[in-house]
């Protein structure tokens, strides 16, 4: 449920000083305001669209504010001196034609540092008009909010001194040479055993001197990162269980989002992670608009280690509980909304957003171009894709694509009750292939429910080999998947949502019961039986083809156990499937368990050198593949062949729990590099053109000598 917040602090105009003259937009053909109550519309609503800059423009002394709120009546610009003001500077102005409300200042702004918008229009359930309150820009490139889940916000009028990117560009790389780390960016670095000095920020994550953060991804032979929301967002959510609040909120006992995908401003970096950031309830964050920089900084240094920076992006709906200003500038416009001018939720996230609504498409595409020009980010996973009408997915595609052609569109390939990975894969997108990670971990780790994959010794959901043939071979639509090209595969087995990895396995095994209380440190040190899948899934996912993404904590089996707080959670000391609000040991990586586990680790870092040395094992040629007899259902054998086509690195999974696999290998000799104990370049013994033997529940990687 979405809540209307009409309880922030009213603004009261002051008229300017003779100091600032002010103007309509000298090329607009300007429509005088209307009376509130009276629709402005010239035309059809969503007819309506411009392509005038939106947002704060200069041009030598000239500054120009445009907000695109078509049934609004009046609007003004309101200009403040400090963040704490309660009243600013009201400056009316003029509405063009296409709905485009703008003013124009002939004088240099440096008096003012903050500004918003005072918007009033028809008052109908299908708008949210509320000439109380000032909402700040939605192109705004940074903003200072004051922490309280409706999050008062004004934009900040930062300098318009170029950032100094040297030499630095975008990565230019294949998709299918992608080994992505999925991480958040407060998880790598805030708990005490990252060793990090400024732990939880921008500038934490790339401190070189620590355990975790920038030196884990490097040392991993990761080479792209990317992070969960960074965009502005709602943090603090609606306080637990207060009767006087305007949703009773009985099921977040944290009253927090810590992941982030409640996106309020989609071209300024969150300042939660900035030097001037604060997570405090009543505290001001970002008051001098730290964060743009310090996140230009923190991509820079990524760069210098050849690390892409991928950045996960929400455009399928926004902040549920604040004063997002979409919903206040034209919510019938931006939003999809019922038959009585309500919020529709499909996305579960309290509205959905109108992608198909011109200006709305509009803001998404510059909104990705701003990240890519601004802030040289390299790709994009879009939340809930299949919620981003069709249209607005192929704008997408080709406007980042003229900024760089090697720019990497990933998308979720559900929401709102959709399922469209083959639609994407035809818009040229890429997609996380979640038939990848079921048939090789399960869907559902619950014993009872008999929903466990590969490793488990099951072929799931009733799957053939050949099913899992064509998972290893990019899943393309020839072979009844997905895609059009084999690097449009995102093969994982763990993301941000659901159990991790090594839960799942423990779930799995009910060597942890659904709902079992346990100690983290009883449960952290993988057992041998769960080292031995984490090896064969491993060993499956970096030889499939197609880009690669690894969750941060997946290469040691982390355990998600819910942390004691004195939030009153009931379920603290259970394994965690959904720890979106967990600001705390729930989620922050424990550095520690990856020593315990390190053999887990060096296996993954073996797996990931051997990928990114083998380029036959980054082939994303369609039909490349040529797959060995293994006569057994449950093992499945590959060889990949050279420029020469002579078969240069074979590949044997074996998911029988008890049953030896004996290949026979194509003609030559050939050198282990990976197999039930260890995986490295440099070798593990050699084999013939005899068959050999792949114990069970493990796999093994040979390569031609």
């Amino acid at each position: 449920m979405t809540i209307q917040h009409t309880g922030v602090a009213a603004i009261v105009g002051i008229s300017l000083a003779a100091l600032i003259a002010c103007q309509p937009a000298p090329s607009s053909q300007s429509i005088a305001a209307s009376q509130p109550g009276v629709s402005p519309l010239t035309k059809p609503l969503y007819q309506l669209q411009s392509d005038k800059p939106m947002g704060l423009t200069r041009q030598g002394e000239l500054a120009t504010f445009r907000v695109f709120a078509p049934n609004a009546t009046q609007v003004s610009l309101v200009l403040f001196q400090n963040h704490q003001d309660k009243s600013g500077n009201d400056i009316p102005m003029q509405r063009d034609e296409d709905g485009v409300w703008e003013v124009v200042m002939n004088h240099p702004l440096d008096a003012w540092k903050f500004y918003g918008y005072r918007l009033d229009g028809p008052k109908t359930t299908a708008n949210s008009y509320d000439p109380k309150l000032v909402v700040a820009d939605p192109y705004s490139p940074a903003v200072v909010r004051l922490n309280h889940y409706t999050y008062p916000t004004k934009s900040i009028i930062l300098d318009d001194k170029p950032y100094d990117w040297g030499s630095d560009t975008w990565i230019q790389r294949s998709w299918e040479d992608y080994i992505i780390q999925e991480a958040h960016l407060k998880d790598l670095t805030a708990d005490n055993t990252s060793n990090c000095q400024a732990p939880g920020t921008y500038q934490g994550v790339t401190e070189e001197n620590q355990q975790g953060g920038i030196h884990f991804i490097e040392s991993l032979g990761y080479n792209a990162v990317e992070f969960l929301p960074l965009q502005e967002f709602g943090f603090l959510e609606v306080d637990y269980k207060n009767p006087d609040a305007p949703v009773f909120n009985d099921w977040n006992p944290y009253a927090r989002n810590h992941w982030g995908y409640m996106t309020s401003f989609f071209f300024a970096p969150s300042s939660r992670y900035a030097s001037d950031g604060s997570e405090i309830n009543g505290e001001y964050t970002g008051t001098t608009g730290k964060a743009v920089t310090e996140m230009k900084d923190m991509v820079k240094a990524f760069h210098k280690k050849g690390i892409a920076v991928i950045l996960d992006v929400v455009y399928n709906h926004v902040s549920q509980y604040d004063a997002n200003p979409l919903k206040y500038i034209d919510k019938q416009y931006y939003f999809r909304l019922d038959e009585k001018g309500d919020f529709l939720s499909k996305s579960g996230c309290g509205n959905d957003l109108r992608t198909e609504s011109p200006m709305a498409r509009r803001l998404i595409v510059e909104s990705i171009l701003y990240w890519m020009q601004e802030y040289h980010i390299d790709g994009f996973r879009f939340d809930l894709a299949a919620m981003i009408d069709m249209e607005t997915v192929r704008e997408i595609t080709k406007a980042a694509r003229l900024v760089n052609p090697d720019v990497i569109l990933i998308g979720e390939p559900w929401g709102g009750g959709g399922y469209n990975p083959r639609e994407l894969a035809e818009a040229g997108w890429a997609s996380w292939n979640d038939d990848f990670r079921n048939a090789i971990k399960g869907r559902n780790p619950n014993p009872a429910n008999h929903d466990t994959g590969f490793i488990f010794g099951n072929l799931w959901d009733k799957h053939t080999l050949k099913y899992y043939q064509s998972l290893m071979s990019g899943y393309t639509q020839d072979q009844g998947g997905h895609y059009v090209k084999p690097n449009q595969s995102v093969n994982y087995l763990e993301s941000h949502d659901d159990n991790t990895m090594g839960d799942f396995i423990r779930l799995g095994l009910g060597n942890v019961g659904i709902d079992e209380m346990v100690q983290r440190q009883a449960v952290a040190e993988l057992s041998r039986q769960q080292i031995q899948m984490q090896k064969l899934a491993a060993v499956a996912l970096l030889t499939s083809q197609g880009p690669v993404m690894i969750h941060e904590g997946q290469t040691w089996g982390r355990a998600k156990v819910i942390a004691s707080t004195p939030a009153d959670d009931p379920h603290a000391g259970q394994l965690d499937h959904n720890s979106y609000n967990k600001d705390n040991e729930t989620n922050w990586l424990n550095w520690n368990e990856a020593s315990v586990n390190h053999e887990l680790v060096d296996y993954y870092r073996g797996l990931i050198a051997i990928r990114s040395a083998i380029a036959p094992l980054r082939n994303a040629t369609k039909g490349v593949r040529q797959f060995l007899p293994t006569g057994n259902d449950l093992s499945l054998a590959f060889m990949i062949p050279d420029e020469n086509k002579k078969a240069s690195v074979v590949v044997v999974l074996n998911g029988n729990t008890d049953q030896t696999a004996k290949i026979k290998l194509p003609e030559g000799k050939w050198l282990i590099v990976a197999n039930e104990k260890r995986a490295t370049l440099q070798g593990l013994g050699t084999a013939s053109s005899e068959s050999i033997s792949v114990p069970a529940q493990s796999g093994q990687v040979l390569i031609r000598q």
